[in-house]
């Protein structure tokens, strides 16, 4: 059964701003403002640019093979099964673990308002609420998002208006601390808070319009995210000294107290439960697609492929996708699943970008969009992502790594004893 087209320009635009802005600027931005001082300005711009360039990849792709799935589709359709396999794996993966850092976000803002509720059945309790939302449908899950988004929008403009009037330039005195390679990691941090806008590709096959809508979409969502991030950084840096922000778990809520202004105090504590609820109902949306375009190419039990007649949603991708995403929330902290989601996303990132440089290639015939200035963008993408990962640390590359080994194995292992169901 085809899924219903049913998201228009402003519902997957939407999607993308619900999936950018969230758990990154309200959470991880006091990590990457540890590393890179107050120059985490340059490493929000830094790594802006990096995602800038694989978003003229996502939007080209996007356009030309505008199917469920994404990267795997990309991957699938342009280099091999085995290569989207394992494309599809590393991204399953980096989305899940990814939810995990957000669930544990959401649920730290929330025990700030009720200390007596653990941070972990919180976490947990969102990762299942939000699921059963999912199961509703998407135009009633992206109704949802387009509310949310425009409330924490608000609040961070709130924020950003508020706050410019208590700017100490003092502040920025001793700009990067850590030299440029500390600007580099707090980019290579930071990069997390940018992730969700290649999840509108992920719905190539709900969108109206797809040819037109999905580039505009995906260049819109991070053009508004991007200027937002910017000046929210500028201003959370100019509040308090960068050592105080890094050692803070809600660094928008602690810059806003430098103001002395408790209803924004307030209005950004609550904007951070907003934001990382729009950013999980939306990873689940994109994670639940991709595994639903998997089993629909039999890389995964066609029985996740199963769409409901009444609600037009992939139900048993969603049921699976969120249970294991429940799972895994008692099981990492928000380090440690921001840090393997940057690694592993990154490559599923360069992957996207060169997917982009092998379509020109074989199939020039599909392209409804075409970036500029090709391959030099691609190429960029390509080098700028991995040199952000770099940054990061070895526990990342070795989770990355090995769900790379160990889905390429599990492949090859099926292919070899005669099993159709991964061809």
């Amino acid at each position: 059964m085809a899924l219903k087209r049913s998201l228009s320009l402003i519902d997957a635009t939407s999607v993308g701003i619900g999936a950018i802005i969230g758990a990154g600027i309200y959470v991880v931005l006091g990590l990457g403002i540890g590393l890179a001082g107050p120059s985490i300005v340059a490493s929000i711009a830094i790594s802006g640019a990096v995602a800038l360039f694989s978003a003229f990849s996502f939007a080209e792709l996007g356009s030309a093979i505008p199917k469920e799935g994404g990267p795997y589709a990309f991957a699938y359709e342009l280099f091999s099964p085995f290569y989207g396999f394992i494309v599809g794996c590393l991204w399953l993966f980096a989305q899940i673990v990814s939810g995990v850092a957000i669930s544990i976000g959401l649920a730290s803002y929330v025990v700030l308002f009720i200390p007596s509720l653990p941070v972990k059945v919180v976490a947990v309790a969102a990762a299942a609420l939000l699921t059963s939302l999912n199961l509703v449908g998407i135009k009633q899950s992206a109704a949802v998002n387009n509310a949310l988004v425009l409330i924490k929008v608000a609040i961070l403009c709130a924020f950003i208006a508020f706050g410019a009037l208590y700017v100490n330039m003092e502040n920025f005195a001793d700009f990067a601390p850590n030299g440029i390679y500390g600007t580099l990691q707090g980019a290579g941090i930071i990069f997390f808070a940018y992730l969700g806008y290649g999840r509108i590709s992920t719905l190539g096959e709900e969108v109206k319009n797809p040819e037109r809508n999905l580039p505009l979409s995906i260049m819109l969502a991070l053009g508004i995210s991007m200027v937002i991030y910017i000046l929210t950084g500028t201003v959370a840096a100019g509040l308090m000294g960068y050592q105080d922000l890094a050692q803070s778990g809600s660094p928008l809520a602690d810059a806003a107290s430098a103001t002395g202004s408790v209803p924004l105090v307030i209005a950004v504590s609550m904007g951070a439960i907003v934001a990382t609820t729009s950013v999980l109902l939306t990873n689940l949306i994109g994670i639940s697609r991709v595994a639903f375009a998997m089993a629909r190419k039999g890389q995964l039990p066609k029985s996740i492929s199963k769409v409901s007649p009444k609600r037009g949603v992939p139900y048993v991708s969603i049921v699976l996708m969120g249970s294991l995403l429940i799972a895994l929330t008692g099981l990492l902290d928000l380090r440690q699943a921001t840090s393997i989601t940057n690694v592993s996303l990154l490559i599923v990132h360069m992957t996207v970008n060169a997917s982009a440089i092998m379509l020109r290639r074989k199939a020039p015939q599909l392209l409804k969009f075409r970036a500029p200035l090709f391959p030099l963008i691609p190429a960029l993408g390509i080098c700028s992502c991995l040199a952000l990962a770099l940054t990061l640390g070895a526990q990342a590359w070795l989770a990355g790594g090995a769900v790379v080994l160990i889905s390429g194995a599990a492949y090859l292992a099926a292919k070899s004893r005669g099993k159709k169901p991964l061809t």
